[in-house]
């Protein structure tokens, strides 16, 4: 009962209202506000009025210009950076390793056979441009040619520029004659651009690929061809063609603890063949470093056998090796170094640990989970990084337009990767892909950084290694641990020696912070608005209270405005007096009063009418008259 009753007494108050009109609602306001200002404006004369209501209104403005310029910076969300730098015993970094040759030239020379017979015809071309002198005798499988040929486009006339097989018309397949483009016409690869012509579509759309260098073109185009080849060869015959680690790690030591070959774990890496991992922390748990410098770290002897390199596959000769977190995949290709042969090379390492805010003040991602891409790379179990979605991206855009994978990156489940046979078309479509800047772009929007990575910074030094003085009893003892051969089977030019070290336990953090937190906010929206109009926050619970009471009012009073719109509609128009008594019954008068010849057309020959009844009385004193008319007739009477 007591709820009902209060519910009543809300709910007459809501429809009373605030009981004033607009002008003492302001009025009221005025007088009691705590704001400087609105008193002066009701208190003082009518030109002092005017004058505060303009100043009141100008710095009320400043007051929303401020406050504006305020809550767009704190929605801009801006970060600040802070530096700090501390000291504790680290973690050692993974390391992997990986040889510049992906495969070893014996295992794979039946694979390239074609190929290198093309490459070497090539390179004899370039070299001697007449094609009557070169390649006179060879015999060519050109298969792979016709596919994908080397062009030199001849520009010495810009006008009208000739496109001119590399290999000419003095080449063979199958003892037939292959025609050339411009017959007769020579041209050096000095005089014109090298090229690389890529078709789709039966050759009815074609694109070069302009080198500056034949150098350039010939690798670029030896690499294509072999890509081609190895995507159809299984993984596991890739992986028995590479170079083994017990052949490729001839020492290995940590700190004061001796390692080997087992103590990596093997990934296969298309572009570098089979590369090897210290410290993974997949299955074990990350190995601590004792202390800081070169004695602590991790010291490697490599063989990396340059003497059965792929000779036009890899002209680099060297050892790949990247420094990274336990549990992050390497992609060595973009962010490894180099080791040369013949020398020790030093690494002395700085961490830096990078922490970033996260939405919305960085575009960074946690584990990659609300990112758009399928991470190709989750079946190593690793964890995100913008390498893989990037790579992830482009492979996904690849199998869209393409109808096939590349090569180089993982494959989605029920994909094939690209090849002549299967997919003629692939090369001049990943050509065009490889090119897009919107692409690039596409993918860099869609991927995300990692919210929390960790960067190891290298210092390098180089110095030569095996000395001339210890270079031979160095070689033997190599030679003997590893083939149990009392002659020197390694070489100066296939050796590396590593040794990577913390050179300080001081580690740098670089932590994001927002530049402008809801504190900042609040103070400056309140030093704003005390300084321009000498208010606070009660300020502007008096504002707001103010502003529903004038919508209450208008409530109110739009209501009752529908009301009374709605009464005057229902409301019937009478123009007339309303009728009388006699007039309302007049429709009901007996028909016996009334006799009307006509009225017995009704009713049939010889039948009686009906019996008249008593008629209704005539109350003409029923009708509603004006007063003054029923004076004016009773005065008429009286005369």
């Amino acid at each position: 009962m007591h709820v009902k009753k209060y519910l009543l007494k809300g709910l007459h108050r809501l429809q009373k209202g605030p009981g004033y009109s607009y002008k003492e609602l302001l009025v009221w306001y005025c007088n009691n506000t705590n704001t400087h200002g609105p008193k002066r404006i009701i208190c003082e004369g009518p030109k002092k009025q005017a004058l505060w209501l303009l100043l009141t209104l100008l710095f009320a403005g400043l007051v929303c210009w401020q406050w504006g310029v305020f809550v767009r910076t704190y929605l801009g969300w801006e970060v600040s950076v802070a530096l700090s730098l501390g000291f504790k015993t680290m973690d050692f970094p993974a390391v992997t390793l990986c040889n510049a040759s992906p495969f070893q030239y014996s295992k794979v020379k039946h694979l390239l056979r074609d190929l290198d017979e093309l490459m070497e015809a090539v390179l004899d071309r370039i070299v001697d441009p007449e094609p009557g002198r070169a390649n006179a005798s060879r015999t060519l499988n050109l298969t792979i040619w016709n596919h994908t040929p080397l062009v030199l486009i001849d520009e010495r006339d810009p006008r009208h520029p000739v496109v001119l097989d590399l290999l000419g018309s003095d080449n063979t397949i199958n003892g037939s004659a292959s025609g050339s483009p411009a017959p007769g016409r020579t041209c050096s690869a000095q005089e014109c651009k090298v090229a690389m012509r890529l078709c789709s579509l039966n050759g009815t759309s074609c694109a070069f690929w302009n080198f500056t260098s034949a150098t350039q073109a010939v690798t670029e185009w030896y690499v294509l061809q072999a890509t081609n080849i190895f995507a159809q060869v299984p993984r596991q015959d890739l992986v028995a063609m590479g170079y083994s680690a017990q052949r490729m790690i001839l020492a290995c030591l940590f700190g004061t603890e001796p390692c080997s070959h087992r103590n990596f774990t093997a990934i296969f890496y298309p572009y570098y063949g089979n590369c090897y991992i210290f410290n993974w922390g997949m299955m074990e748990k990350a190995l601590p470093s004792a202390n800081p410098g070169s004695e602590f770290g991790l010291k490697l002897v490599l063989d990396i056998g340059q003497e059965d390199y792929v000779p036009f596959l890899a002209s680099t000769a060297g050892a790949r090796l990247l420094l990274h977190e336990q549990r992050t995949y390497p992609f060595i290709r973009e962010e490894g170094i180099y080791a040369r042969t013949g020398t020790e090379t030093s690494i002395g390492v700085l961490v830096d640990k990078l922490q970033r805010m996260g939405e919305p003040y960085s575009p960074c991602t946690v584990n990659g989970s609300d990112v758009a891409v399928q991470n190709l790379y989750s079946d190593y179990n690793t964890t995100y990084s913008i390498q893989a979605c990037l790579h992830s991206c482009f492979q996904d855009h690849m199998i869209h337009n393409c109808s096939c994978g590349h090569y180089l990156y993982p494959l989605p489940q029920g994909e094939s990767y690209c090849n002549n046979q299967d997919f003629p078309d692939w090369a001049h479509c990943y050509l065009d892909l490889r090119m897009s800047v919107a692409l690039r772009e596409t993918c860099i929007s869609m991927c995300k950084e990692s919210c929390n990575d960790t960067q190891y910074k290298m210092t390098i030094s180089m110095a030569d290694w095996p000395s001339e003085a210890s270079e031979d009893w160095i070689l033997h003892v190599l030679s003997q641990e590893r083939d149990q051969s009392p002659n020197i089977t390694v070489s100066r030019s296939g050796i590396v020696k590593l040794n990577i070290y913390f050179q300080e336990f001081n580690y740098r953090t670089i932590e994001e912070s927002a530049a402008n937190n809801i504190v900042w906010l609040l103070s400056n929206l309140g030093g704003q608005f005390g300084f321009w109009m000498g208010g606070s926050v009660l300020c502007l619970i008096e504002f707001g209270e103010i502003i529903i009471d004038f919508l209450w009012i208008t409530v109110i009073r739009l209501v009752a405005f529908l009301r009374s719109l709605r009464r005057r509609r229902a409301r019937a128009p009478c123009d007339s007096p309303p009728p009388t008594v006699a007039e309302l019954v007049e429709a009901h008068t007996n028909f016996g009063f009334q006799p009307d010849p006509a009225s017995r057309e009704g009713y049939p020959h010889g039948q009686p009418l009906p019996i008249p009844g008593t008629p209704p009385p005539n109350y003409d004193s029923l009708r509603l008259q004006p007063l003054d008319t029923i004076e004016s007739d009773s005065e008429g009477d009286a005369i």
